[in-house]
C-alpha cells in the first residue's frame, strides 16, 4: 500500500480507543459482523395501527456490504431484537439466513458459536456495534468497528469509528475502509465485479 492508498483507506473513518490496526490485520480479516438497529438502521422503529413494524436502512450501507460479499469476505448478522424487516434486509444484501441471528440478549455466546461454524477465529472477524451489548464481541475481535454515534463506551473500546452514524452511510464507510486498508488489491477487485455485474 503507497501513501495514497494509506490516505485514501482513512480517510471516512477515525481511529477509536484503541486506534487502527496494521494492515496485516485487516488482511486476516475473513468475516465482518454487524449489530443491526443503531448500525444497519438509524435506530428508528416505525410501527403502524396493525402492529406492522419499519426499520430504516440506508442504501450505500448496502452497497457496501455487497462490495464485501464480491470480495469473498463472509457477513453475519447479530440483532438484540427480533424483526421480520431484517431477514428482508439479509435477504437484499446477501447475507444467509444460518448467519442472521436475532433476539440475542447476550451476544458473544452466539458469536462464538458463529465462528465454530465457520471455522472462523476472532483475529479474522471484524465487529460493527453501537451500544454496551455489544461490548463483549467488540472485546474479542481484530478490528472492532462503530458508527459515528455509537454510545462513548463503544467508541472507547473499538479501533475504527466511522464518520456517519448508523443506518446513514457509516456501514459503508467501514466496508470500505475495511477492504481498502489491507492494502492487498480486495477494494479494487471488488470494485470491478460490483461494476461489471452493475452493467
Amino acid at each position: 500500500m503507497n501513501a495514497n492508498d494509506n490516505a485514501n483507506a482513512h480517510s471516512e473513518i477515525r481511529p477509536g480507543g484503541r486506534g487502527l490496526p496494521a494492515a496485516e490485520v485487516y488482511r486476516g480479516i475473513k468475516l465482518v459482523v454487524f449489530d443491526v438497529d443503531g448500525v444497519l438502521t438509524d435506530g428508528r422503529i416505525a410501527i403502524d395501527g396493525n402492529g406492522i413494524e419499519t426499520k430504516f436502512f440506508d442504501v450505500r450501507d448496502g452497497t457496501g456490504m455487497t462490495l464485501l460479499d464480491l470480495a469473498g469476505i463472509k457477513m453475519a448478522m447479530l440483532s438484540g431484537r427480533f424483526s421480520p424487516v431484517t431477514d428482508r434486509r439479509a435477504k437484499d444484501v446477501k447475507v444467509p439466513t444460518e448467519r442472521v441471528f436475532q433476539g440475542v440478549k447476550y451476544k458473544l455466546p452466539v458469536y462464538l458459536e458463529l465462528l465454530k461454524s465457520l471455522g472462523v477465529q476472532d483475529h479474522e472477524t471484524a465487529y460493527m456495534g453501537d451500544d454496551v451489548i455489544d461490548l463483549p464481541v467488540l472485546d474479542r475481535v481484530a478490528v472492532a468497528c462503530c458508527p459515528a454515534d455509537a454510545r462513548p463506551e463503544v467508541r472507547t473500546a473499538c479501533h475504527v469509528q466511522a464518520t456517519l452514524p448508523g443506518g446513514r452511510g457509516g456501514v459503508r464507510q467501514v466496508c470500505e475502509h475495511l477492504l481498502k486498508a489491507r492494502g492487498d488489491g480486495a477494494w479494487d477487485l471488488a470494485l470491478r465485479r460490483y461494476l461489471r455485474e452493475d452493467a
